[in-house]
């Protein structure tokens, strides 16, 4: 049984969406702000986070940056009633690992919510699927039990979603892989997102490399093809 934190303003929609992480065999709570929510999730530590964008005291971004500069990478998906690439890109920018429109179908959102869970059990846990192999690729290092990267020997901190990405691309040095391709390799689940949500995943993780190496230049766009790690 999952924990699920859900933070929104509306204590309708609260109400219908706790029923429904209820009716799918997990735990939910609750919290109508932002504020609410952070102290909920430093006192809780829930397996996952779904939250709105428009919220008083402090929105969904607001909520997600700090929650992210903190080091804290717990599952977080993102609604919001502005269904816009741009507000899509700014969330998983921000590192939100989803993202649903408003509205949306209940079903919808618990299919995201278990999909997200099962790329999570990535770190080790029981009943997940068989970890990923560790990995050493020139100065890049992956540990798939721990779900941890180090690159010229630091640590770098990723969600799950940045981390099937880069060993998506780090187990096929040299090859190029198209857009669709690491999308299903990254997500490992049957959503319907746009392949360009690709472009921001991989933008977070070289600002992420750039961080530690300011000229790293691992992850190659191929222009109309998709990207690669440089050999």
């Amino acid at each position: 049984m999952a924990r699920i934190l859900i933070i929104d303003d509306d204590p309708d929609l609260l109400d219908v969406l706790a029923l429904a992480v209820r009716d799918a065999g997990d735990e939910p709570s609750c919290a109508r702000d932002g504020v609410e929510g952070l102290a909920r999730i430093d006192s809780d530590r829930p397996d996952a986070v779904i939250c709105d964008v428009n919220m008083p005291r402090l929105d969904g971004f607001a909520l997600c940056r700090k929650l992210r500069g903190q080091g804290n990478q717990v599952p977080l998906i993102m609604l919001t009633s502005r269904d816009s690439e741009v507000d899509e890109a700014l969330g998983l920018e921000l590192g939100a690992d989803d993202y649903v429109p408003k509205p949306f179908s209940t079903r919808v959102l618990l299919a995201r919510i278990a999909a997200l869970l099962r790329r999570e059990a990535l770190r080790g846990g029981a009943g997940g699927p068989a970890p990923v192999p560790a990995l050493r690729v020139g100065d890049l290092q992956l540990d798939g039990d721990r779900l941890e990267v180090r690159y010229l020997g630091q640590p770098i901190a990723v969600t799950v979603t940045e981390f099937r990405l880069l060993d998506a691309l780090a187990r096929r040095p040299g090859l190029v892989q198209s857009r669709d391709r690491l999308l299903d390799l990254a997500r490992g689940d049957e959503t319907v997102v746009a392949d360009r949500i690709i472009d921001t995943y991989v933008r977070r993780l070289r600002r992420k490399f750039e961080s530690v190496d300011p000229g790293f230049d691992r992850i190659e766009t191929v222009i109309g093809a998709g990207y690669r790690w440089r050999e």
